[in-house]
């Protein structure tokens, strides 16, 4: 009996790293799809003669379509299947991406994001579901923090990619949406490792949003950042005279941050016995690079030794967000939670480009760095009153 009980559970830990594997490596791709198309977009827009606010608001367009498919997660996932499901979302993002080659018109773009968001939103919500659930409550931090790398990999090597191909023709189009259609491969392996998901276990997500703050408000800083500074930092880096090719390169480095940094981190998060005071940790270290950074973009090699270390400590914003709200809750509200930490993550994806944009265009390139650390701080004094207060 002891043997048949032995051989059982190592049946269901091969089952659980299959089903981690498969997810980790479908969302991972799709987050180098991500890393090339964000800034091969702004640049595109740039290129046309668009101002930083209108570029702004086609990258916020994103947020509102995560914002709009957050909710819909569940009940898509319990009627049609989470593998169904993630297969649906990948070919909408596949040919969503390619559709901004075939249409140049700014208002067809505008459409074209919400498609490919909506579908990236129901990617991300289903692949951290099916990983949170996969993964042994011991190591959850951990494995939280693998995941992170590998997706931290995937967005360092978009904007890697964008510098080597350029923003002309259709070739940066058709390697974004033979990504994503890659994509489908593990998704289609692990079809047997999938989690159940029905519609009547399913929990409303908002009450989530305010459950545990200091997670979802780190979510959605980093949102803002990520989605903002990924979008605008093409257009600000253009705007003091760095070229197409230094800019994507200085956004690789904030992903090799992140690939190197979010193991570390994770691995922290589940030997500390109060996580905010590591989220703390990632906003100061947030708020300081923004401050420095005016001063250093003459010098090419330090932004970048900036935004190695800066990156790779801020993505511990989600890391750590991530792995504190998976060790709250279970089940059918660790769910609903993570369609609302999700959300928060795309409100903040809505924020944080209008607000660099804005920013940019009143006080000129230097409303880049302004306009994060605004962000940070805000972040900074919420934690800080919570920790002294002794409130999650």
């Amino acid at each position: 009996m002891d043997a048949m009980q032995k051989t059982s559970d190592q049946i269901v830990v091969r089952s659980s790293w299959r089903a981690l594997v498969a997810a980790i490596a479908t969302i991972s791709a799709v987050g180098v799809a991500i890393g090339l198309g964000i800034p091969l977009l702004s640049v595109i827009l740039e290129n046309r003669g668009h101002s930083a606010t209108m570029i702004g608001l086609n990258a916020a367009v994103a947020g509102i379509a995560s914002i709009v498919a957050a909710p819909f997660a569940a009940s898509i996932a319990a009627r049609l299947g989470v593998v169904p499901t993630l297969l649906l979302m990948l070919l909408i993002g596949a040919c969503s991406f390619f559709g901004f080659y075939v249409f140049s018109d700014f208002w067809v773009w505008v459409v074209l994001r919400v498609f490919l968001h909506f579908a990236l939103t129901m990617l991300f919500i289903l692949s951290e579901y099916w990983i949170n659930t996969a993964a042994p409550p011991e190591k959850r931090g951990l494995v939280l923090g693998v995941y992170a790398t590998v997706l931290s990999m995937g967005f360092a090597l978009g904007p890697w990619l964008f510098s080597r191909i350029g923003s002309t023709g259709i070739t940066p189009f058709a390697v974004g949406f033979g990504i994503i259609i890659f994509a489908m491969l593990p998704v289609l392996l692990a079809w047997k490792e999938s989690p159940d998901f029905h519609e009547e276990e399913h929990v409303p997500f908002a009450p989530f949003i305010w459950a545990v703050p200091t997670a979802t408000a780190a979510v959605f800083v980093f949102g803002a950042v990520e989605t903002g500074g990924f979008a605008l930092f093409p257009v600000y880096g253009s705007r003091i005279g760095y070229s197409e090719a230094d800019a994507a390169l200085l956004l690789t480095t904030i992903g090799l941050g992140n690939v190197l940094m979010q193991i570390p981190i994770g691995l922290l998060s589940d030997h500390v016995r109060d996580r905010r005071k590591i989220l703390l940790t990632c906003a100061l270290v947030g708020l300081a690079g923004m401050c420095i950074l005016p001063f250093i973009t003459a010098n090419w090699y330090l932004v970048a030794g900036l935004f190695f270390i800066w990156g790779g400590v801020v993505a511990g914003l989600y890391t750590v967000g991530l792995a504190h709200l998976g060790s709250q809750l279970t089940g059918r509200e660790l769910a609903s939670a993570n369609a609302a930490f999700v959300f928060c993550y795309a409100v903040g994806m809505l924020v944080g480009p209008q607000a660099l944009g804005l920013g940019m265009d009143a006080m000129g390139p230097g409303g880049f760095a302004v306009s994060l650390a605004v962000f940070f701080a805000g972040y900074a004094l919420l934690v800080g009153s919570r920790l002294i207060r002794r409130r999650n």
